[in-house]
C-alpha cells in the first residue's frame, strides 16, 4: 500500500566552509535539536531517454535513514511535492509505475544514477517541543548507475563521478506547515552568504555533473509531457512568435500572419499541446481520486476532440477524426465516474433540502448504498481504461501528431482569419439546435433537443476558447456568454438525468417495502426545475446572439 506527504522544501548551495547560523529564535523556532547522522543510498530510475526528468518526476529505490523504501515524486505547485511511498521491493513497485505510465508511455524504467548521501539532521521546534522544520546538510556522491560500485571508483569516458554539499530545509509541522518558515530561515542562510541551490533536485544535478544529460527542454514530446509554462508560452507565442520556414503551412507557422498574430497552425497546435499536457498531468490525479481530477480530464480530452472538429481548416479531419472518435470513447470512460458525481451531489443536496416531516423511509441510507454502487461500478472502469493498451496507444497518437501535424493549407493563414471562421460556423449550428429545441414540443422530444443543444452550446465556446489567443477580448466575452447558455441547458440534461435515477431509487424503496414517497417528491421538484430551465432559455439565448458579439469576432 503506498503512503503519500506533501513535501515542502528548499535546497541551497553549500561547501567545506559553509557553517549553519543560528536558527533558534527566527519565527516561532524556541529550540534546535540535533537528530545525528544518516547514510542514504538511492537508486533513481527513468526512461533511456529520461521522461521522468524532462516533467520534474523522480522515482528512486532508497535504503537508510527513516523512509526507507520506493518514493516517486510529483510537482505539485512551487517549491512543492507529492512524495508516493512503497515498501522497499527488487523492481519498481506497480503502484508507483502506474501513476507515470501517461508519461513513460511503452519505454522501460532502468537505472539512471546512484547517488550516497550522509545526511546531518536538525530539527527546528516550537516553544512546546513540536516539530516545524528540518534542516539537512547533506555531503552527496553521485555515478551513473551500473558503472562503479562506490564513490571514487572510476567511471567511463565522458562520465564522472560528482560530489557536493547542499543544504535541504524542509516543513515538517503537519497540518499547521507555514511556508512563512522558510522565508524566515532562507533570510537566515543568506546573512550568512547561503544561496539558493541552481540544480532543482539532486537527480538533475546529478545527471549534469555525471555528463548523463537530461532530456533536451526544446524536445516537443517531452515539452508536451512536461508542460513546463505551457498556458505562458500560449499566450507569448501569440504575441512574439515568428518560427518555422516562410512559406511553409506543413509546419504550421509558415507565413507570419497578420502582425503579431501568428497563424492559425500556432494557434490550434498550442491549444492541442496544452489539452494533452492537462490529461498526462492528470493521470496520477485519477488514479489516486483525487477530487474534481476526473472532471478536469474529461474536459481536457472533451476540448481536444473538439478543437479537431472546428478547426477542419487547419487539420486534416481524416486524420484527426479517427483520433477524436478515441478521445469521445475516452471521455465516455471518464464520464461514468463523473456523472456518477454530479449526480449523487445533486441528489444529496436535494434530500438535505427536504423537511424532515417529509422523509419517509430511510431514505438518506437508500441513497448512499446506490452512490456507493455506482462509485465502485464507475471507478472500477475508469481504472481499466486507464491500464489498457487502448489508452496507451491514444497518448502516443497525439503525441506523433504533435510531431508530425496533418496540417491543411488553412494552417499557414492568420490566425484571426481562420479562427473567427470557426467561431461563427460552429455559432451557426447552435443557432440551428436552439431553434429546433424551442419549437419542439414538451417531454421527451424536446428534453432530446435540448440536450443536442448542450452539445452544440458546449462546441461552440470551446472553439471560442482556442481563438483567444487570436482575436482577445471578443473571443472571451462571446465564450463568456456561451457559456451561460451551456450552463441552462446543462442543469436541464441534469434534471433529466435525475429523474431517470430517482425513479430508479423509488422502485428498489418500493420492492424494499420502504415507499417512495420522498423519492417522488423529488422526481416533481426536477420537473418543476426543468420546466424553469426551459422557460429562461429565450431570454438567455437572445442575450448571447446578438449580433454586436459576433460582428466583434471578425478581424
Amino acid at each position: 500500500m503506498a503512503d503519500t506527504v506533501r513535501e515542502i522544501e528548499r535546497k541551497y548551495e553549500a561547501d567545506s566552509t559553509t557553517r549553519l547560523p543560528d536558527l533558534a529564535g527566527i519565527d516561532r523556532v524556541a529550540t534546535v535539536v540535533e537528530q545525528g547522522v544518516e547514510d542514504l543510498d538511492a537508486l533513481y530510475y527513468d526512461t533511456p531517454d529520461q521522461r521522468l526528468t524532462a516533467a520534474g518526476i523522480t522515482l528512486r529505490r532508497r535504503t537508510g535513514g527513516r523512509d526507507a523504501g520506493w518514493h516517486l515524486k510529483l510537482p505539485a505547485g512551487p517549491g512543492e511535492r507529492e512524495e508516493i511511498r512503497a515498501p522497499l521491493s527488487d523492481v519498481p513497485p506497480p503502484e508507483l509505475t502506474s501513476l507515470v505510465r501517461a508519461r513513460v508511455l511503452d519505454r522501460d524504467l532502468v537505472p539512471a544514477v546512484r547517488l550516497r548521501t550522509r545526511r546531518t539532521v536538525r530539527e527546528l521546534r516550537d516553544a512546546a517541543g513540536a516539530p516545524l522544520a528540518e534542516v539537512a546538510v547533506d555531503e552527496v556522491w553521485a555515478w551513473p548507475a551500473g558503472e562503479a560500485e562506490k564513490p571514487g571508483a572510476a567511471g567511463v569516458a565522458g562520465r564522472t563521478e560528482a560530489r557536493w554539499r547542499e543544504i535541504e530545509v524542509e516543513l515538517t509541522g503537519g497540518g499547521e506547515r507555514d511556508p512563512g518558515l522558510l522565508d524566515e530561515v532562507e533570510r537566515a542562510l543568506a546573512a550568512v552568504g547561503v544561496r539558493p541551490a541552481a540544480a532543482p533536485s539532486k537527480l538533475a544535478r546529478a545527471l549534469e555533473e555525471t555528463g548523463l544529460r537530461p532530456a533536451r527542454p526544446e524536445d516537443r514530446t517531452a515539452a508536451v509531457a512536461s508542460g513546463k509554462g505551457a498556458a505562458a508560452t500560449r499566450r507569448k507565442n501569440f504575441g512574439e512568435k515568428e518560427s518555422g520556414k516562410k512559406g511553409s503551412a506543413r509546419k504550421g507557422s509558415g507565413k507570419k500572419g497578420s502582425g503579431r498574430k501568428g497563424t492559425a497552425g500556432d494557434l490550434v497546435l498550442e491549444y492541442v499541446r496544452e489539452q494533452l499536457r492537462v490529461i498526462v498531468e492528470l493521470d496520477p490525479a485519477v488514479r489516486r481520486d483525487v477530487p474534481d481530477s476526473v472532471h478536469r480530464m474529461r474536459v481536457a480530452t472533451r476540448r481536444l476532440r473538439s478543437a479537431f472538429r472546428s478547426y477542419t481548416k487547419v487539420l486534416d479531419r481524416g486524420v484527426t477524426a479517427p483520433v477524436g472518435g478515441e478521445l469521445k470513447w475516452l471521455a465516455a470512460e471518464l464520464g461514468v465516474e463523473r456523472d456518477r458525481e454530479v449526480l449523487t451531489d445533486r441528489l444529496v443536496t436535494a434530500v438535505a433540502d427536504v423537511p424532515r416531516t417529509l422523509r419517509l423511509g430511510p431514505v438518506d441510507a437508500r441513497l448512499r448504498i446506490w452512490s456507493e454502487r455506482h462509485r465502485a461500478e464507475s471507478r472500477d472502469r475508469v481504472l481499466a481504461a486507464l491500464d489498457g493498451d487502448r489508452y496507451l496507444a491514444l497518448l502516443k497518437t497525439l503525441h506523433a501528431l504533435l510531431e508530425d501535424p496533418p496540417l491543411r493549407p488553412g494552417a499557414g493563414r492568420p490566425a484571426p482569419e481562420i479562427a473567427a471562421r470557426a467561431v461563427l460556423k460552429d455559432y451557426r449550428r447552435l443557432a440551428r439546435r436552439v431553434r429546433t429545441a424551442l419549437d419542439a414540443p414538451a417531454g421527451q422530444d424536446r428534453d432530446v433537443a435540448l440536450h443536442r443543444a448542450r452539445k452544440a452550446a458546449k462546441r461552440t465556446r470551446y472553439a471560442a476558447e482556442v481563438a483567444r489567443p487570436a482575436l482577445g477580448r471578443p473571443a472571451k466575452k462571446f465564450a463568456k456568454r456561451v457559456k451561460r447558455v451551456q450552463q441552462l441547458l446543462g442543469d436541464h440534461q441534469d434534471s433529466v438525468v435525475a429523474r431517470g435515477a430517482l425513479r430508479e431509487l423509488a422502485t428498489q424503496a418500493q420492492q424494499a417495502g420502504e415507499g417512495g414517497f420522498t423519492f417522488g417528491l423529488l422526481y416533481g421538484r426536477e420537473e418543476a426545475r426543468a420546466a424553469d430551465r426551459e422557460r429562461e432559455l429565450p431570454r438567455v439565448w437572445k442575450k448571447a446572439s446578438r449580433r454586436k458579439y459576433r460582428a466583434a469576432l471578425r478581424p
